[in-house]
């Protein structure tokens, strides 16, 4: 389903109610620390020798399936010993420098409908496509004809965004960059530069706060993480330009300040970030809840990022765990057994690839600290 245009008077809309007050008091800034000992454990290599891997997702029995940016195609593996199985290309992948097959989720209805969602850039835009999968077919012949979900989201050679995941409400919802147009992020009738949230058919979400659009939030640089907390509140992770990265927590119809505002700014009508990062720390990616926080993989930063949530929504203190020990980190999810996935991103033309790489981990984790009620 193509996206539906926004009309400007509901920019006027959304601006109203954001600006009537200052930024969020439930997001707080938060001074990176050094990890906990013992927080973070290394179980196992699930798979190595990878090819730009980006989207990674958890199969019911628990085998993964790992999209290739660049190379377009699917791979499925096994959870015990790591085996490989090629399902194929997923079709229309026009990859170019940060862009390709990038976000993978399943749909909510997997164990019927065996339909994998899949974010792509195409020839003239990035989409969202769902293809069935059918594993009892050849190998690299499993996965059908795509059908489209959503089309229209602005695509560059950078900040294609790209990260999908179904919430706990049963929706779809989407991170998208600014393709390096940054006027976009503040322009709500385009889909660049947000937070998505749409039906499986790619139709806007009841309850969004735009009628007829399936815009959740704006003003965002390039967001690639995606997780809800035992709340069910949602968080994103975003990159800055030069100076800050953020972990935002997600407010339908807010206005989270790009370009005009890169990190806390305390300016009426902007939500400020609820965690901070100078880009040489973070340069964030996926982000998954597990044991009372959420973990952040960071690319330029090259290494995870615990920071613990607390029930008012405010973040602990973030800790550094794995810190150069694997190089630049693009995805985490949580399994079946609340072990963590993590995959490295050292293959993709800006990091220094090592023996086995790229790979994908199972990290046990624990041991966080959980902020104060006050925050």
């Amino acid at each position: 389903m193509h996206r539906r245009p926004v009309a400007a008077a509901l920019l006027v809309l959304a601006l109203g109610p954001v600006a009537a007050g200052c930024s969020s008091s439930t997001t707080t800034a938060s001074t990176p620390s050094t990890s906990a000992p013992g927080a973070v454990a290394v179980r196992a290599t699930v798979a190595d020798g990878l090819d730009t891997p980006w989207g990674v997702a958890v199969l019911p029995g628990g085998d993964l399936l790992a999209g290739s940016r660049d190379t377009g195609r699917i791979t499925r593996i096994a959870a015990d010993g790591g085996a490989k199985t090629d399902l194929g290309a997923v079709p229309g992948v026009a990859p170019a420098g940060e862009g390709g097959l990038l976000g993978l989720a399943l749909s909510p209805g997997f164990a019927t409908d065996h339909l994998v969602y899949a974010y792509l850039t195409a020839a003239d835009d990035n989409r969202i496509v769902r293809l069935p999968y059918d594993p009892q077919a050849p190998a690299g012949g499993q996965l059908g004809t795509p059908q489209t979900v959503l089309t229209g989201i602005p695509k560059g050679s950078n900040h294609n965004g790209g990260r999908i995941a179904f919430g706990p409400d049963g929706m779809l919802y989407a991170g998208t960059g600014e393709s390096g147009r940054t006027a976009l992020a503040q322009d709500l009738g385009s889909l660049g530069g947000k937070i998505l949230r749409m039906t499986p058919d790619g139709a806007p979400a009841p309850g969004n706060p735009f009628p007829g659009s399936v815009v959740l939030s704006y003003g965002h640089r390039n967001v690639q993480g995606l997780a809800w907390d035992a709340q069910g509140r949602l968080w994103a992770s975003e990159f800055g330009q030069n100076t800050w990265d953020e972990l935002n927590l997600v407010q339908p119809g807010g206005n989270y300040g790009w370009p005009a505002v890169e990190g806390i700014a305390h300016r009426v009508g902007y939500l400020d970030p609820a965690a901070t990062w100078h880009t040489a720390e973070a340069s964030p990616s996926g982000i998954a809840f597990a044991d009372g926080s959420i973990w952040m993989a960071a690319l330029r930063g090259t290494r995870l990022w615990q920071i613990p949530v607390g029930a008012t929504g405010a973040a602990g203190p973030p800790q550094a765990h794995l810190d150069g020990t694997y190089g630049r980190l693009r995805t985490v999810v949580t399994d079946h057994d609340g072990t963590l996935l993590l995959s490295t991103s050292n293959t993709d033309g800006r990091g220094e690839p090592r023996p086995g790489d790229d790979r994908i981990l199972r990290l046990a984790v624990g041991g966080a600290e959980s902020p104060s009620p006050s925050g």
